[in-house]
Order: structure tokens, then C-alpha cells, then sequence
């Protein structure tokens, strides 16, 4: 089954063709950055207007590259719901009404399962059950995952979610847009001693995180310095920053695993990518005999290849959207029906 996915739900247009049997085929993206970057942050409508812009041809790109015709889709799967209204409905309508004209069915695609399932996407992909660790700039969340569908939320953010966090403080320290890879880069350069900032609720039971504190704390430090604060000193603090969200999701995750059993962890969504994270849970869940896996930076970020994934496991298992062109800003995870998965 070959199957288009479509994302729209925020500043990134990203499409892709999957097929169930030879696996990723083509893919395509298009980043918002250099549009929004003078406001420094998305702005919905114009989010809404480059995704209308950028659709038909990215469709073009992925049909040629993949080199199929619109006709041999065999349906197509559209980022349906969490994300901003206005793009997630152009995605939406323009996937439905291409199914409409092809006479093939369309799904609905939840974009956290997306990112959820797009490290198996990779050449070894994990095996069920894991848990999961989905780290955005819209969510922080643990999940026990036994199948496609089968989802039991353990913790997540009570406020700021990581991503989140990371472009609030990125904007504290002057840094550009997007602020949450720009801060990470600056890190890189930083002292990790000389600021040591808190590991938010870590010294205490539970799986849920809150970072909202800990950007006050940086907020505290940047007023120290004020205007005499130089380029060591912002690394520094960025540094401290960092260490303090990447030791928090990893004492998370280990805890998570050491409760429920599990010795497989799934990091994904676009926090995902950063590398000290990486290294930190790679080398916290060796110790205690656990693996982690995660998706190729390119697939962490918003993309269609998830959306296609995710769609192909839920058309092949006989799911489909009705006429109605329907999204969701808000969409729980756990509330999604189980399937099996694709082979």
C-alpha cells in the first residue's frame, strides 16, 4: 500500500510517500524559519498561507522522486489534529479533497503518534513494548506504548514543555529564532560547572515534569549580569540550562523504564535531535541494561514521512476519515483506538 502523508501543523510543510511493503520512498520539506524569524516566533496565519504555497509542488517533488503517479497512491494521510487551526486545515482539505478526486480513502493522522512512530522508520526499528519519551516544543510526555494504539500516558508536563522551555530561554538570552537549536549550539561552548540550575520534581515520586521554574531561575541569573553579561557568560548559563532539562528527562525515563518494567526507551519529537540528550540516556540506560532508540535528526522534526507511517499502519488496518474535512488543536494520545502494526 502506498500511502502520501501530509504535515501541516505548524511551520514546516512536509510530505512523503510510504509503501507498506518497500518502505520510505520519497520525501520532501519545507521550512517556515527565514518567514517567521522576523517576529520571532510562528505566526499562525502566515504559517496557514506558506502551506498553500508550498503543497502542490512539494506533491509534484515526492511523485517524481518517487517516480509514481498521483493515480498508483493507494491513499493518503493528513496531520489532523494537535496544532495551530488554520494549518492544520489546509493540510487536511487538501489531502481529503485529493482523495476525493483519486477515489482512495484518507485518514486523519494524530501528529504525536506521528513522531511517536517514526523511529521505526530506521533499519532497527524497536520491537513493543517501550516506553517513550515524546519531547517538543509543544509536549513532554512518557508513554507506555505495547502497540500501534496502545498508549497509557505515565507523566507529562504540568506547564512549559521542554521544547518550550528551551526557546523561552534561548529569547531570554538574545539568541535568534528558532531559539531552541540556536541555545543548544551556544551550549556547546559553555562551562558546565559555573551555573548549576535545578533538576525540576526529580526529588520526588512521579513521572510528570515542570520546567516553567527553572526558565525563572535562568531568568533570575540573566538580570544579575544585565547589560554587562558577556558572550562566556551566556554560553555558560545556556550550558547550565541544558544540563539541567537533559539530566531531568533522563532521571524520567530512567525511573519510567525501572517502574513499569521496560528495557527499551523511544525518544522522539524535535527535542530529540539534541545530542547531549542523547549521549546522556545512552549512556544512564546502559547501566541498567535498557536501550534507547531514536529517529535520524531529519525525521525528528515535523515531517510527512511520520504522517505517511502512522497513516499506513492505520489504512492498512482498514481506518479511513469520512467526507468531513475535521481537525483537532487538541487531541489526547491515549485516546486513539489500538491496531496491530505493519510488518
Amino acid at each position: 500500500m502506498r500511502v502520501l502523508g501530509i504535515e501541516t501543523s505548524c511551520d514546516e510543510t512536509g510530505l512523503a510517500i510510504y509503501d507498506t511493503q518497500a518502505g520510505l520512498l520519497a520525501e520532501a520539506l519545507h521550512s517556515q524559519v527565514d518567514l517567521h524569524a522576523a517576529y520571532g516566533g510562528v505566526v499562525p496565519e502566515l504559517a496557514s498561507r506558506d502551506h498553500i504555497r508550498r503543497l502542490l509542488p512539494l506533491l509534484e517533488q515526492v511523485l517524481a522522486e518517487a517516480k509514481l503517479d498521483r493515480r498508483d497512491l493507494d491513499g493518503i494521510a493528513y496531520t489532523a489534529g494537535p496544532g495551530l487551526a488554520g494549518a492544520l486545515m489546509v493540510g487536511a482539505a487538501f489531502g481529503r479533497s485529493l482523495a476525493w478526486a483519486l477515489g482512495i480513502p484518507a485518514l486523519g493522522v494524530h501528529h504525536m503518534e506521528g513522531h511517536l512512530l517514526a523511529p521505526m522508520l530506521e533499519p532497527e526499528p524497536p520491537a513493543f513494548p517501550f516506553i517513550a519519551l515524546l519531547v517538543s516544543g509543544g509536549h513532554t510526555q512518557l508513554v507506555d506504548v505495547t502497540g500501534v494504539g496502545c498508549y497509557r500516558m505515565l507523566g507529562e508536563s504540568l506547564d512549559d514543555a521542554a521544547g518550550e522551555a528551551f526557546d523561552k530561554t534561548a529569547k531570554l538570552l538574545g539568541l535568534p529564532y528558532p531559539g531552541g537549536p540556536e541555545l543548544a549550539r551556544l551550549a556547546e561552548s559553555g562551562d558546565p560547572t559555573r551555573f548549576r540550575f535545578p533538576r525540576p520534581m526529580t526529588d520526588r515520586p512521579g513521572l510528570d515534569f515542570s520546567f516553567s521554574g527553572l526558565k525563572t531561575r535562568v531568568l533570575t541569573e540573566v538580570q544579575k549580569f544585565g547589560e554587562t553579561m558577556d558572550a562566556a557568560t551566556r554560553a555558560d548559563i545556556a550550558r547550565g540550562f541544558e544540563e539541567a532539562v537533559v539530566e531531568t528527562l533522563a532521571i524520567k525515563c530512567e525511573r519510567a523504564l525501572q517502574e513499569h518494567g521496560r528495557t527499551r526507551l523511544v525518544i522522539a519529537g524535535g527535542v530529540s535531535a539534541n545530542k547531549r540528550l542523547r549521549k546522556d540516556l545512552e549512556t544512564r540506560l546502559k547501566k541498567i541494561g535498557a536501550g534507547v532508540f531514536y529517529a535520524r535528526p531529519a525525521l525528528c522534526t515535523d515531517n510527512g514521512a511520520m504522517i505517511a507511517y502512522a497513516g499506513a499502519c492505520r489504512l492498512a488496518a482498514g481506518e479511513q476519515s469520512d467526507l468531513d474535512i475535521g481537525t483537532r488543536a487538541r487531541w489526547p494520545l491515549d485516546s486513539l483506538p489500538a491496531i496491530e502494526p505493519v510488518a
